[in-house]
């Protein structure tokens, strides 16, 4: 072979070489592309359903015995909330209590993040019962569902000492199927080293249906809300230090 030859082959090897090389991302399942910001992801809880025709009967004069539940309304819902919102629990299909917010002490103004919830019953001594929790806010038009256990007390007045925080956004109407995944270890799959403080989200077309902020702890849970079995979510993870967002196609399914 002689030199002109040699020096061809060797400059075809060098170009073959730097295509090849030229976008590492394009089969390590994930696409990368450079942002100006960081990006703002918030899941969408608005629904279209309107407040219950919930009618409450004379409570004292069907149940012997009441005791308080202290509602804490969860914080991912606070941002939402209204005097305008309404809480009911049902024992059995009964509805055994409904209210509005909380009033404040030495003050007319209502504490929307908080309901005292009077529970009535004929149950006698402490039982544990199922109750199902709704909660209408009135901002979202959405109704949050969710049943729990509860002490029912007929020897004190007040049945829990501490605010219950009941999980209303865990299979909500709009996303009745939540799933959780590690945030870390999808990343870590295709190839992406994963830094606490950076946000991971999950999108299904243009739709949030989840989003987290990485633990320094290693191990952070990233729930997906879907609407229906089998959908399959994209996630999206921003590296704030590079301005990097990367983009995993279908990576996992509800």
């Amino acid at each position: 072979m002689n030199k002109t030859k040699l020096m061809l082959v060797l400059l075809a090897s060098l170009i073959l070489g730097a295509c090849s090389s030229d976008d590492d991302s394009s089969n390590a399942g994930y696409s990368a592309t450079n942002v100006s910001e960081a990006p703002e992801w918030q899941i969408d809880w608005s629904n279209d359903q309107e407040l219950p025709d919930w009618t409450e009967p004379d409570f004292s004069s069907i149940y012997e015995n009441w005791t308080i539940l202290k509602v804490q309304i969860e914080e991912e819902l606070q941002p939402y909330v209204s005097e305008d919102d309404m809480m009911a629990l049902f024992i059995n299909d009964e509805l055994r209590g409904l209210e509005s917010p909380a009033v404040i002490v030495g003050s007319n103004e209502s504490s929307n993040t908080k309901y005292l919830l009077k529970v009535w019953g004929n149950e006698t001594g402490s039982e544990t019962v199922n109750m199902t929790l709704q909660y209408y806010n009135k901002t979202l038009k959405h109704i949050f569902t969710l049943s729990d256990n509860i002490s029912l007390d007929s020897d004190v007045s007040i049945g829990i000492d501490e605010d219950y925080i009941p999980e209303f956004t865990l299979g909500p109407a709009k996303y009745p199927v939540v799933k959780s995944v590690e945030a870390e270890t999808v990343l870590s799959k295709v190839g992406i080293t994963p830094v606490a403080g950076n946000r991971v989200g999950a999108f299904v077309g243009t739709e949030c249906r989840g989003t987290v902020t990485l633990s320094p702890f290693g191990s952070t849970p990233l729930i997906l809300y879907g609407r229906t079995a089998g959908e399959s979510a994209t996630l999206k993870y921003y590296d704030a230090a590079s301005g990097v967002l990367y983009t995993l196609a279908d990576a996992v399914k509800m």
